[in-house]
Order: structure tokens, then C-alpha cells, then sequence
């Protein structure tokens, strides 16, 4: 089954790739992998204060990661499937894409004005030939019809 991969977090850009990746998906019979990615946390002195912040910000990504999949579930009927992960971006979604061979295309969401973003800005890059599937960047500043007209 054709998989498009959505790396999402709390900006427009990444919710515009999302909407889009379930419109391919729905017009080419796939599905939608969410992944969001928990910040590394800066290491804290005190053991227990680090898990604390882990915790935190593991819990806002799934409750992020929940939304966007119930939004897109309401809005488009597609079931997506969902991963969490903590850890450096890049090396995250690079693993990911290994152990799922599936994924048709890595689906990226790039700011609308400004810094596209880490992501977008590495894979779009120097390393843009060693992705083991298309990359789709999703310009942020477009709206919903737009979306809909070009997936």
C-alpha cells in the first residue's frame, strides 16, 4: 500500500502537508503515517527533572499528534497511522523511512515565509538524493482549496 509520511507539529506548514498527503492518499488508495517528534531534551543535572520535561513534552506531542489525526479522520474518513518518537529530527525521520520501506513519499510542510524549516531545509538539500522516496514540500502558505485543486 502506497504510505505517505506527514512530519507534523504546531505550525500552519505542517498541517497544509497533512491535508494534502490525506488527499493523495485517498486519490491513489494509500494511507497516512503521522509522525511527531518529541524535542531532545537539554540534559538537566537532575535525573528526575529531565524525565519531567520528557514526559511534558511527550504528552503535548500525542496530544498534537491526536488532534491532527482526529481533525483528518473528520475531514477526510482516512484512519492514519500514528508514531511517536523522541530524538535529533533527521535522524529520526531517516529512521523511520528504513524500517519502513512502504512509504511512498516523505511529506514536509515549509514555512511560509522565512526559514522553510530543519526538515525541509535538510532533506531538501545536500542529502535530497539519499532519501529512499520522493520528498513533497508543501508550501504553508497555501489554503485549503489550493491543497485540494493540486493533490
Amino acid at each position: 500500500m502506497r504510505t505517505y509520511m506527514v512530519v507534523i507539529d504546531d505550525n500552519e506548514a505542517a498541517r497544509a502537508a497533512l491535508r494534502f498527503a490525506a488527499r493523495r492518499a485517498i486519490k491513489t488508495g494509500g494511507s497516512v503515517e503521522i509522525l511527531a517528534l518529541v524535542p531532545q531534551q537539554e540534559f538537566v543535572q537532575w535525573g528526575a527533572v529531565q524525565a519531567t520535561f520528557e514526559e511534558e513534552a511527550r504528552l503535548r506531542a500525542e496530544a498534537m499528534v491526536a488532534q491532527a489525526a482526529s481533525a483528518l479522520i473528520e475531514d477526510t474518513g482516512v484512519m492514519p497511522s500514528i508514531t511517536v518518537r523522541q530524538g535529533d529530527p533527521v535522524a529520526v525521520v531517516r529512521e523511520l523511512l528504513a524500517e519502513q520501506p512502504h512509504v511512498a513519499a516523505l511529506v514536509l510542510g515549509a514555512a511560509a515565509s522565512g526559514n522553510p524549516g530543519k526538515l525541509v531545509s535538510h532533506f531538501a538539500g545536500t542529502d535530497a538524493g539519499q532519501l529512499p522516496c520522493p520528498l513533497m514540500i508543501v508550501p504553508g502558505s497555501l489554503d485549503d482549496e489550493a491543497i485540494d485543486r493540486l493533490s
